[in-house]
């Protein structure tokens, strides 16, 4: 049996672009700790301070493509949903009917979130709210643990 504590996760991250870039730096403290624990992180760019200038640089129909095969491609998804997005909406969705566990976080400031997100059942999804940077760190360890536990189990 091989037993690889430092299991690489594919990552995506997905939080507001043309919803709103308020939470920019927000973004890159979530990438930062995803990156210092070795994961890749398929969609760094939307912690990026000119993620803006990169999209305009694409077609609609290219940046939907890269991100429906990066979704594939991902072992979950971590969503930033406390600014209101169509696309990170979108993304959750579509992560959890192709089977993706989906990590959604909010910051209490901005209660309420979605009904859609908050009040869906589905044991794929997990939904925490926090009201700090360090809290907002300490729930992706647990889920991405779970992860790479159930990521090991498949390996065996």
């Amino acid at each position: 049996m091989k037993w690889d504590v430092g299991i690489t996760l594919k990552i995506y991250l997905s939080g507001a672009i043309r919803g709103g870039r308020q939470l920019q730096k927000t973004y890159q403290i979530i990438l930062d700790f995803l990156q210092k624990n070795n994961h890749e992180v398929l969609t760094h760019h939307v912690a990026s301070q000119d993620v803006l200038e990169i999209e305009n640089s694409l077609s609609e129909v290219d940046i939907f493509t890269k991100d429906e095969n990066w979704l594939n491609e991902c072992d979950c998804v971590i969503a930033e949903v406390s600014v209101p997005s169509l696309g990170v909406g979108y993304e959750i969705a579509y992560a959890l009917c192709i089977k993706k566990p989906v990590m959604a976080i909010f910051g209490k400031k901005f209660e309420p979130i979605s009904a859609m997100i908050a009040g869906n059942t589905s044991p794929l999804l997990v939904v925490e709210k926090y009201s700090s940077h360090s809290q907002l760190i300490s729930f992706l360890a647990p889920f991405l643990d779970k992860i790479q536990s159930s990521t090991r189990i498949a390996l065996e």
